[in-house]
């Protein structure tokens, strides 16, 4: 995608989310929220991450350490927090709303190269700040907005983050109207002791303050609601009065968040400060609904997804999977279902492959998400054949549709060697090949940002059941892969009943696969979760949230 620098008349407005006491504490979904609230109010809203490693983006990291990696439409590879702002604020956010270190030092380092500066001694200060707050700004310009969130990953304190700290510090001072500083902490509760601490909070704006940061309002995270005199004692060490700090207590899901901070009087707040007038008043019935849609639940529908990023130790990794999994809430939500995640891992399939039936007792569907490398596919596969001989619901997404289709061709097409050549670079059947592109990158070592990447057209077979799900004959869908269905077994698969549904417009490529006999088993090569929406579910989930439904 080409971006244009348009150059609108209207006042800009720009709010900075910090994170203070420890990571993970909130500020993707605070920041998607606070957008979400802003937006109803008429206002023209995006967001932008900041992530503070050198990666330049984050498609070389391990999901394991790092979550999901979230594909734009424009074929970036981002932090997991773009997802959340598509998902909240209902809009497609691009490659210009996203930076990393890496990211910004490459663009001062060949920006340096090519003279850019003039012969000037080129420095981490200023320059470097300057750089980011040229990226922020063009990002507000072209997406015409009225507020631009951005968010600062890491924690304050943290020597990663304090340039884009400085870069907020230097906005802040040429247009002090226009920019507002907030800080998501966390206030804990020690089991021995029972009582909320503010402590943690208050050194948190301390190390702020000292970056030249002063809160504008603090959103107090928390097990539990924070009662006044924890607002009071914030307020008086913390330079921020009462009505500045937020509530932001637990709640049963993150789409309860919007309404919960509207309520909170986080939108007047802003926009008093920012002296923004509203185009209307607050929309938020639609949240509302969501929200108690989401709690009060339904008929359970249990879904399994077969993951190799599924465990870490003694903990669920459920964020390598987040955008599945939201895609399964909102499809379960819409046909008043209650959604249950069964998480199974790939390698506990493989080292116990006997105990499959017991793993996936009672559950009503099955997902093969995305994912890369041996590790873990023999256990993905059973669990695909044992879906596809019992009739139970499946979606296979990416490489599980890859592994989808090998394991069609070893059982039905009895091809007893057939596989991906990801796998085994030698197989005699490489129903699953890389694609032709992609060699000599691979021969360079050409990893990063170099697999088929973003949006791209797919053509639905005419009487197919992705057709009918989509209710149209083309679709977009998102991508992120190297290898693809070898067109060589196309006919034999299909002759055994693979259909291939979805292929891309010059026929080449198949982009989705189908079993004509079965309730309902689907293989795209896209990744359909990334265009979910809370309320506009996918096709492909709603699909397969029907026909566990019925199973």
């Amino acid at each position: 995608m080409r971006y244009d620098a348009r150059v609108m008349n209207h006042r800009r407005t720009y709010i900075f989310i910090a994170g203070g006491v420890m990571s993970g504490v909130g500020k993707g979904i605070a920041s998607a929220s606070l957008g979400a609230i802003l937006k109803s109010r008429g206002l023209k809203v995006t967001a932008v991450k900041i992530d503070p490693y050198i990666n330049v983006d984050a498609g070389t990291m391990n999901p394991v350490e790092h979550g999901e990696v979230f594909v734009t439409k424009d074929g970036d590879e981002t932090d997991q927090d773009i997802g959340n702002y598509e998902r909240f604020l209902d809009e497609d956010i691009v490659k210009i709303n996203y930076m990393t270190t890496g990211r910004v030092y490459l663009s001062v380092i060949e920006r340096e190269r090519a003279l850019g500066y003039g012969g000037k001694t080129v420095e981490v200060v200023p320059h470097v700040p300057q750089e980011v707050i040229q990226r922020i700004k063009d990002a507000a310009k072209f997406h015409d907005a009225d507020v631009t969130l951005i968010e600062i990953g890491g924690t304050v304190g943290e020597y990663q983050n304090v340039l884009f700290l400085e870069a907020a510090r230097m906005m802040r001072l040429d247009t002090p109207d226009d920019v507002l500083v907030g800080l998501v902490s966390y206030l804990p509760i020690p089991g021995a002791l029972g009582e909320m601490k503010t402590k943690p909070t208050q050194y948190a704006v301390r190390t702020l303050n000292s970056t030249g940061l002063q809160p504008d309002f603090i959103i107090c995270r928390g097990s539990q609601p924070l009662d006044l005199p924890r607002k009071q004692k914030l307020a008086t060490h913390c330079n921020v009065r009462q009505e500045d700090i937020i509530s932001a207590p637990d709640l049963l899901t993150v789409y309860a968040a919007p309404e919960a901070f509207e309520k909170e009087g986080i939108g007047e707040l802003v926009m008093k400060k920012l002296r923004l007038k509203a185009k209307h008043e607050p929309k938020m019935s639609a949240w509302q609904a969501l929200s108690k849609k989401a709690q009060d639940g339904g008929e359970p529908v249990r879904i399994a997804i077969i993951g190799k990023y599924a465990e870490s130790g003694d903990f669920s990794l459920s964020d390598a999977y987040l955008s599945v999994v939201e895609a399964v809430k909102h499809a379960a939500w819409k046909l008043n279902r209650k959604p249950e995640i069964v998480w199974v891992s790939a390698r506990q399939i493989e080292k116990t492959p006997k105990q499959l039936a017991k793993l996936l007792k009672g559950v009503d569907g099955v997902i093969v998400p995305g994912g890369f490398g041996k590790r873990g596919v023999e256990g993905k596969m059973l669990a695909i054949q044992y879906a596809r001989e019992k009739g139970i619901p499946f979606l296979g997404i990416c490489y599980g549709a890859q592994l989808a289709v090998v394991e069609f061709a070893r059982h039905v097409l009895g091809l007893e060697d057939a596989n991906s050549t990801e796998i085994n670079s030698k197989t005699k059947e490489p129903v699953i090949h890389l694609m032709n592109e992609q060699v000599e990158r691979m021969q360079d070592k050409s990893y990063g940002g170099t697999m088929r990447l973003g949006e791209y057209p797919c053509l639905l077979a005419k009487g197919s059941r992705v057709r009918a799900l989509y209710g149209t004959d083309q679709v977009m869908e998102r991508h992120r892969h190297r290898f693809e269905c070898n067109p060589d077994y196309r006919a034999r698969l299909e002759a055994d009943g693979l259909l291939h549904s979805g292929l891309s417009p010059d026929g080449s490529l198949a982009e989705m696969v189908e079993l004509k006999e079965h309730p309902y088993f689907i293989g795209t090569q896209a990744h359909p979760e990334f265009l979910s929406r809370p309320f506009r579910p996918h096709p492909l989930f709603l699909g397969l949230i029907k026909a566990a439904s019925k199973s």
